[in-house]
């Protein structure tokens, strides 16, 4: 029979890792030290106060990264960072939801795509959306997709978003050189406005990881 903890353990396999305290402490219902806007919305308002909280956090992170965007003209913002800031403001404390889990995540993602495409003989053939979906192309993403729920798996660094980065890239949506840069960028970008903004609004998100 399996002690406690162990028992813990193995739910936080299916769960958010947070469960190992026997709560969700990842997400904004039980965030410790929390302060500011948090601290009232949740303490006058509270699950309305955290539906507010994750409106504004999303608004104003997505909005910097759109803005940064539209400045550089470059494809900053993709659409698996919208799932991205969903997680920095919906559970910020949670190991899923930490810039080391998004940065490793959407980065592997982008390398795995590569391989794919490689591997498939797909450099500088059109995107599935102007070509079509061919064998090839499918051969691609899902070695891409694999690659990166693998590796991610055994870095312990889960992030689903970097799913959807990686069928962006594999597709052909993105994957020239300068592109690819943008991407990584873009996540940069996000990661750390999600950051700013959680500490601004009174979330003590961690600077990396919650495991320090």
């Amino acid at each position: 029979m399996l002690d406690p903890q162990q028992e813990i353990d193995q739910i936080a396999e299916f769960a958010d890792s947070s469960v190992r305290v026997m709560q969700r402490t990842g997400s904004l219902v039980g965030v410790p030290g929390s302060y500011g806007l948090k601290r009232y919305l949740q303490t006058r308002h509270g699950n309305r106060g955290n539906a507010v909280y994750t409106f504004t956090g999303s608004l104003i992170a997505v909005a910097l990264s759109g803005t940064a965007a539209w400045a550089f003209d470059e494809p900053l913002l993709f659409p698996s960072l919208g799932a991205t800031a969903f997680l920095f403001f919906e559970t910020p404390m949670a190991e899923v939801a930490s810039p080391r889990n998004a940065i490793i995540g959407h980065g592997l993602a982008v390398l795995a795509a590569i391989v794919g495409i490689a591997v498939f003989g797909l450099i500088d053939a059109p995107s599935a959306y102007e070509a079509g979906v061919v064998p090839a192309r499918i051969g691609a993403v899902a070695l891409a997709v694999a690659l990166t729920g693998g590796a991610l798996r055994l870095l312990r660094a889960a992030h689903p978003p970097a799913g959807a980065t990686t069928i962006i890239v594999s597709s052909g949506l993105l994957d020239r050189p300068s592109q690819l840069v943008a991407v990584m960028v873009g996540v940069a970008i996000l990661t750390a406005a999600g950051f700013a903004v959680n500490r601004a609004l009174g979330v003590p998100a961690p600077a990396w990881s919650p495991r320090g």
